[in-house]
This record gives structure tokens, sequence and C-alpha cells, in this order.
């Protein structure tokens, strides 16, 4: 390809045309154009006369200049021209495109892929033979072929979410003979790719590319100091660079969303930036992945399991009274094991029932109050864990003797048995291997764990299978049964080391992990994860999407313990065990990344792929053009084309028929529906709407319509706000985005929504949406919702996702947008008003008149002070309907007023007014 600029030509010979140009030029000079005849009588008196000299006329200038364009511009367009082509060295032989396929190349994969079609492309206009491997695969030999059997295949090539494990192999795979090697390279320092780059340069020469994109990655998330630990890692040091991590998880209604926010900053020259997480118990648990806001990689998204979660714990002392040693304590043991790993609960049975723990621990506690035993079973068959220890007080006494106890997974023996003491023959005993269906199977039992008393089981055809854990005599250790969807185990031995060495070894904390009592905050041992199937729940692909694991195997808990990381068979995922869940992350707590250090002899080029741009249509076409044009310009000189002109009319006359009589394209048919859709979404959202709801009711509909009417012309009056016409909504057929408030009127006979109505209004009121139900009845609150609009209230809100409501405190955000208020009164002034409730952590800040509630807007407003009938005017502005009486009706309604713009600025501004940069103009018009 000869270059000449920006511009190269495929066939440069063919540009030696343009030297004949000249010589069209005087050959076109000499050919006059073709004569205009003119009828003209006195010529008869000219025949037969003859010229002396004869002249050639000449053909105009400007017509030979478009002439010779013409021909030059077919010219050049057969010669292949190409702006901004792409030029490298010829190459030789086959061309192997060597793809790293791991997580790290899903920052750029479309980019990568381009320049491997373009490679590829080279090549084939080269007559080379090329092969295609991504090293995150099987190694096998690759097989070189015609370039265009790789340019579909190439399509469908996608990363693996794990690093290259096997690089030694595919050294070794490698086919004999020369051939060029084209690695696009992730820019990381794989294990064993110093072995691989040279049995390539073996074989001949190498080209990497790296992109110049820092690459970015994040540490599973640890717990320390009552918060989430996040560490993110970088490729390469450099500047300041400043990242987000964005929590994501469920929420109450289980739609997935972002749950937190932390920025991190890359200090410079540092490649590591690390944040603290503070969050309540609640909401950390709902977390299910932390990501990197931005980045499109599995490396960047670090999935939780049970290690960031902590449970809800109830210890329960049946021995709470005695006084004594601390090391003597039934639960001190227990609350050593658990502080660190476990949220625990104090305070009485049913107090802390109230609570909802994940587990109850009752310590030598014998027997329940009927009431607690009532509350402890309701709580069982919602799915909690009842975690008994024996004890002095449970052997002394008759629970469970004669008949099964509900919260006794076994019948216990009178009195209890002791071995290896002063007044018995025995010898301590040892615990048995854990069998195989056990929770605790895989881990190993520690000779020097003896048991020197128990409480024992009375035989029965059950015992066995109850039985999870046992003595070396085959008596049981720890018993378990379910009861509803819960479940009931008892360790017959204390919880301390009063009866058994047990709780001092490491092999107790390991049996609590197994029954999902407490977790660990860093990864299990193999002694945790041998003896149990893993099943995956979800993966990971290489952009960090999460795909649900339909059809992947389990993984056997031995060669869970056995990887190193993640990869073929291991994909990075959240993988479960009984009752425990295991998070498997791309990046490891400890990993590093190392960049590739390239010798001298490879070039490294980046990631950039020149556009080539092929010009010879543009240049033949231009041709084209000119010729036309000369076509023209040669009938205007020689007369035709005025004579042409003349038919003119009937030409154009003949066209118009054509295409009134072509066939009109089927797109042009409108759908009715459809035209009217889109008018409702063109009039909803060229301007702010404020929208009610229909009722069925016309005299309350036309109420609520004029009552928006109202409180838009206030709002245009006294804000920058400047609404539109009111709009009616039907619930039904028309789409609620369009609207960021809606007016819902209460009727006592108003018709339910129907299913797929609960659908868009649940949807509304998740994406953001607010919706003021009015009862109309003024008594909500004090009525308890016992009026027929209040009961219809109740039935229309049941299947809608509201979060938890109270009584508007004094200093929520609804008081202050606009204007300062106390009360929210509308034609009525006696009913209340529910809002969301405020988070439980939410805290007055010292010196602040108010807590610090900026996270969102309250989706629900529910009241009964008929606001609308206190907004509404007619088409003159004047009010039309009485409030009160006298000035105190109109000052009731000016506040009704006041509350409507302060709702309106809440839609629309959020709760901004909760920051704290506002608080000295308020503490001022508060006189504070």
């Amino acid at each position: 390809m000869w270059v000449i600029g920006p511009i190269g030509f495929a066939t440069p010979w063919l540009l030696l045309g343009l030297i004949l140009l000249p010589v069209l030029w005087l050959i076109l000079r000499a050919v006059p154009p073709a004569p205009i005849r003119r009828r003209f009588p006195g010529v008869a008196l000219l025949l037969g006369l003859t010229d002396d000299e004869t002249e050639t006329d000449k053909t105009p200038w400007w017509l030979l200049l478009l002439r010779a364009l013409a021909v030059g511009a077919a010219i050049v367009g057969f010669a292949g021209p190409v702006l901004n082509p792409d030029v490298r060295e010829p190459g030789q032989g086959p061309l192997l495109v060597l793809f790293d396929g791991g997580w790290a190349d899903a920052r750029d994969w479309p980019r990568r892929i381009d320049r491997a079609e373009a490679l590829i492309a080279e090549a084939g206009r080269a007559g080379r033979s090329v092969a295609v491997v991504r090293l995150t695969d099987q190694p096998e030999t690759p097989v070189f072929q015609a370039a265009n059997a790789w340019a579909q295949r190439l399509v469908g090539f996608s990363p693996r979410p794990y690093a290259p494990v096997d690089l030694a192999g595919w050294a070794t795979a490698l086919p004999e003979g020369g051939f060029e090697t084209f690695w696009l390279s992730d820019g990381l320092d794989h294990p064993d790719r110093a072995a691989l780059l040279a049995a390539l340069e073996q074989r001949g020469p190498v080209r990497a590319f790296e992109s110049p994109r820092s690459l970015l990655a994040l540490r599973p998330a640890g717990f320390e100091d009552g918060a989430v630990q996040l560490s993110a890692i970088r490729l390469a040091s450099g500047a300041e660079q400043q990242v987000e991590v964005s929590a994501r998880g469920l929420d109450p209604a289980g739609v997935e969303r972002e749950l937190a926010r932390l920025p991190l900053t890359f200090a410079p020259d540092a490649t590591e930036a690390t944040g603290a997480l503070s969050l309540p118990p609640e909401l950390r648990n709902r977390i299910t992945r932390f990501e990197i806001a931005g980045v499109r990689s599995a490396g960047a998204v670090s999935l939780t399991d049970d290690s960031l979660k902590r449970r809800k714990i109830a210890i329960i002392d049946g021995q709470a009274g005695r006084e004594g040693l601390l090391l003597l304590s039934a639960t001190h043991y227990l609350e050593q094991a658990l502080a660190p790993v476990a949220d625990l609960l104090e305070g009485s049975l049913q107090d802390v029932l109230l609570a909802s723990p994940d587990v109850v621990i009752l310590a030598d506690v014998a027997r329940l109050a009927p009431q607690e035993q009532d509350a402890m079973l309701d709580w069982l068959d919602r799915g909690g864990l009842l975690l008994r220890f024996a004890g002095p007080r449970l052997a002394a006494s008759d629970v469970a003797r004669t008949e099964d106890d509900p919260l006794m997974p076994v019948r216990l023996r009178e009195g209890g048995r002791t071995v290896g003491g002063a007044m018995s023959w025995g010898e301590p005993k040892a615990l048995a291997p854990f069998p195989a269906d056990s929770p605790f199977n895989g881990l190993a039992v520690p000779e020097e764990v003896a048991v020197t008393a128990q409480v024992l089981a009375q035989p029965g055809p059950e015992l066995a299978q109850r039985s999870i854990a046992t003595l070396a005599d085959g008596t049981p250790l720890v018993t378990r049964r379910e009861v509803g969807q819960g479940q009931v185990v008892l360790f017959h031995v204390t919880a301390n080391a009063e009866w058994s060495s047990l709780p001092l070894s490491g092999l107790f904390v390991q049996m609590l992990e197994r029954l999902a009592v407490s977790t660990r905050p860093s990864a299990l041992d193999a002694a945790s994860l041998e003896g149990r199937i893993w099943v995956p729940q979800a993966v990971l692909d290489a952009f960090g999407q999460v795909e649900e694991a339909e059809g992947l195997p389990g993984v056997d808990g031995a060669d869970l313990a056995r990887a190193t990381g993640p990869g073929p068979a291991l994909l990075p995922g959240l993988y479960a065990g009984d009752d425990r869940r295991l998070a498997i992350n791309v990046i490891g707590a400890e990993t590093e990344l190392s960049p590739m250090d390239w010798p001298a002899t490879v070039p490294v080029e980046g990631m950039e792929t020149r556009v080539e741009q092929v010009l010879t249509g543009l240049f033949l076409a231009a041709a084209l053009g000119l010729l036309l044009i000369d076509i023209l310009a040669a009938l205007w000189l020689s007369g035709r084309l005025s004579r042409g002109l003349r038919n003119a009319p009937a030409a154009v006359l003949a066209l118009a028929i054509a295409v009134q009589m072509a066939p009109v394209p089927a797109l042009a048919q409108s759908d009715p529906s459809a035209q009217t859709n889109d008018a409702f979404a063109i009039e909803a959202t060229t301007e702010v709407r404020l929208a009610h709801v229909l009722t069925g009711d016309s005299r309350v509909d036309d109420i609520a319509a004029a009552g928006m009417r109202g409180l838009g012309l206030r709002l245009f009056e006294r804000t920058t706000i400047e609404p539109g016409d009111a709009m009616a909504v039907n619930i039904e057929t028309d789409e609620l985005a369009f609207f960021p408030f809606l007016y819902w009127p209460v009727t006592a006979d108003q018709p339910l929504p129907s299913a797929a109505a609960y659908a868009k209004l649940n949807k509304y009121l998740r994406t953001g949406g607010m919706i003021l139900f009015d009862t109309r009845d003024a008594d909500l609150v004090r009525g308890g919702g016992t009026t027929p609009e209040g009961r219809r209230l109740q039935l229309i809100a049941a299947p809608l996702d509201i979060p938890p409501l109270e009584p508007i405190p004094a200093d929520h955000v609804l008081t202050r947008t606009f204007y300062l208020l106390q009360d929210f009164p509308g034609r009525h002034a006696n009913g209340g008003l529910w809002v969301e409730a405020a988070p439980p952590d939410a805290e007055q800040a010292e010196g602040m008149p108010f807590r610090n509630l900026n996270d969102g807007v309250t989706p629900v407003v529910i009241g009964g002070n008929d606001w609308a009938s206190s907004w509404a005017v007619d088409a003159r502005g004047v009010p039309m309907f009485p409030v009160g009486r006298g000035y105190a009706g109109e000052r009731q309604r000016e506040i009704a007023y006041r509350f409507g713009i302060n709702l309106i600025m809440h839609v629309l501004t959020g709760n901004y007014k909760s920051d704290q940069v506002h608080v000295p103009a308020l503490l001022e018009r508060l006189g504070q």
C-alpha cells in the first residue's frame, strides 16, 4: 500500500492514469460541441460559397475542467483509496492471536475483539492462516485455519471469570514450526507466563498489546471494629485516584438495589485504598455483594457470605443468679466464642423474642413458663434455631422424662451420668468420629477432648436418627429435631468446662459454625470445608454479572479446600453447604496485582485501533456525478435542454400521478390506541403535571381536578415551579411514571385495582413516585380506620409495597421544605398525617433541632383532611368550597395551601432540607 498523508492506495499503479489528463484536455479542446440548428431563409443565398480558411470551435474551459475532474476521480477511485490506513510491516507465515481471556480482559473486551478482527482481516488479505487461542481454556494444540474461518467464530468469544491457570501447559501444547504471535495481554504477571513467552519467541516474533486503562479489583469485605472493611487495589501506582464501592442487596420488598456507597481514594504512588463502612446490622445482613461502580469486571465484584453477616443470638443462663468465678459461668465460653462474630441480645426470653433473634441459646434452663413456651414454639415455626445445653438443673428436673417435650429433641433419662470421677470406676469418655450424615462430618476430633458427665437420652427408634454426635461408647452427645421450619439442638453436656473439656477446644467453635450459630470473619479452613458437598447457588461471569447456577454440579469440600482460586472447575460464586454459605471470589484477601514485565525483544503497543475508511465508493460516486453534470452541460450548450424543458410540466404531472398511485407502506398505518397513548405521554411530559387518580365518582373526580388546579396556581405564584394543567390518571390504563405526585381521594365504594394495576403502582412507589391517600373523613387516626373510607383504604393498600408508617414527627422534612409548618389542615383540621417511619438509627445531632433524614422521600402520605376541597378553585380562580369561618377559615385554607406547596417541593427536591448547611438559616427563622 502506498500512503500519502492520511490516505493510502491499495493499487497505486492505477494513479499513473492521471498523467494522461493533459492529453485528454487537448483532445477535448479540439472537439466542438454539437452545432446549434437555426432556420433562416436567407441562408439559401450562401449556398455554394466556400471559406478559404477553417477554424475549429473550442470547448469551454469549465467544461473541459469538469470532464478532467470526472476522469481523475474515476482513476483515483479504482486505485483503492483508504483513509487512515493501518500500515504495518508485512508479516510472514501463520498468525497466532493470543488472548489471556480472563476477568481482567472484561473491562475492554469489545476493543480487544475489534483489534483481533483487524489483525485477522489483515492476515486474510495477505493470505496467511490464523489460529486464535484463549489461555483460560484447557491447553490444546492450536490449529491454523483460513482467516475467514475465524471471522465469524470470533463473535462468540467471551472472557472467563477467572485468570489463566495453566500457562505451562500451553507452552508444551504449542505446535512445531514458525509462526508470528500477537498477544492481547491483560497486563498481569500470571504464573508461568515467562515460560510461555519463551516458547513463543522460539517459534517466531511476538508482539504484545496492553490496554492503557487502569485495572481495578476489590478484595473480599471483612468485619472489624463494628464496621465493614473494604479494600480496593489497582495494577499500577500513579496519580491520586478515587473510586466508589457500591453495596448492593435486597430491600424488604425483595428488589435488588444499592443499599450504601463508600468512596475510596488511592494515594499517589499507592496501589491499595481502604475504607470502613458503618451500617446497622439489619442493613448489613441484606448486602449480597460489593462492586466498584462503573467497572465491568468480575474482579471488581466481591460476593458476601455468612462471614459478613452477624447473627442475632440471645443467650439465656439458667444459673444467672449464682455467684461464682467468671470461668465457671455457664455462658462464659459461649460469650467468648460468639461475641466477636455475632450480636448478642440481653434480656428475658420474651423480650429477646420480640427482636426476632436468629438463635436462642438456653444454658441449663430446665422449664419455661407456658407463655414463654408458646412464644418459643411460634418463633421455631418461623425458622428459628434453639440451642440447649445440659447442666445440673436440667439433670435434676423431670423435663422430657415421661412424655415428649416440644422444646427437646429427645426424651431424657432421670438423673445424669458421671464417668471418670472420684465416685466412678470408668474413665472419661472421648468423642467418636462424626457420622457421614452429621453436620459435623469432616471435623477432626481432638484426642484431649473428654466428657466426664452428661444427661442420657432414653433409647428409642428415633434416637439414632436424631443423634448427630456421640461418645466413643455410642451414647449421644448432641441430638437434633426439626420443629416447624426451625430446629432444636441439645448438647448433653454443659456449656462450660464443668462436665467436659469440649468448650475449651477449637472443636467447640467449629461445631457452632456448622450449626450456623456463629460465623467466622475470615475464610473457612480445610476442616470446616471437608465432609460436605457445596452446591453453587449463583455464579459470576467475567463482566461481574450474577447468574443463576443452573445445572452446575456440587463441589466436594475436600476439592474446595485444595483449590487455590477460581478456575474452570470452580467458578466464582456463592456456594451453599447445609446451613452455611461460602463466597468464592476472583480476588482473595491477600491478592496482589503484579504488572507483566515484557522483555525488550517484545514490542508493546496500546489497544488503539485506527479505523480504516475505504474511499473507493466515494470517489466513483463523485466521478459519476460529474459525468451527469457534463451531460446536462452539453445538452444546454447544444440547445437541446431548452427544448426538453417544454415537456417538463407533463413529466412533473406524470410523476405526481405515479406517486399518488404508489402503494402506501404498512408502517404508515397507525394504531388509534397508540396515537392516544402517545398523545397522553406528550401531554404529561411537556410540563410538570399534578395528577389525581380517577375514582369512578364524577363529583369526587371533579373536586380532585379543581384541587390540583388551585394547588398549581399557588405553586406558579409563589415558587419557581410552573405546573401545567392537572391531569386525571386511570391507574388501569395510563402510565404512572410521568407523574412525580398522585393525589388519590378514597371513596367508600371505590373498585379495587387489578393485579396489573397493583404491579404498576408498586413499581411507581419503588422508583420515586409519591401518592397522597386522602380518605376525606378527618377521622382516620381517632377512629382507627373504622370509617367506610378508612376500611376501603385498608383494602386498597394491602397489596401495595408500603414501608412502615408513623404519625408525622415534629422534625420531619415536610415541616420545612418551603414553609415552616406545625399543622397540616385541609377542609378539615382534626385528621392526622402518616408518613414513612424514620430509620431506627436516625439520631438527632447535638445542637441540631431535627434529625438528619436526607436519604429519600416518603413514597406514601396518608391523611383524611380533604385537601382537594381546600385547594379547589373554579376557572376564574375563586375558591369553590368554604373552609371554617371567617378569618380563621381563610387562615386554615392558607395553611392547607402551604402544606400542598411543601408536599410538592418535597417530591421534587427530596430531603435536602435535612442537610446541615441549612441549619443556621432555619434556626434563625425558628427563633432559636
